[in-house]
């Protein structure tokens, strides 16, 4: 179970979105979490691996190997 605590205005949005298209705000705060957690997660993991290279942790393997 997630609770998340939004700045007035974006409940406001979120309400509005949800009132006009018969959908829970429940409903479309999911479908937009989802639709941005991919590319989130990519961004991430990408940070945490280039910060491994930076350190010599991680070992780079060119198109030749």
């Amino acid at each position: 179970m997630l609770e998340l605590r939004l700045p007035g205005d974006i409940e406001e949005r979120l309400e509005a979105l949800a009132g006009a298209t018969g959908r829970t705000p429940t409903d479309i705060a999911q479908e937009a979490i989802l639709a941005h957690l991919e590319d989130l997660e990519d961004v991430y993991l990408a940070e945490q691996t280039l910060a491994r290279l930076r350190r010599g942790e991680e070992t780079r393997h060119g198109l030749d190997d």
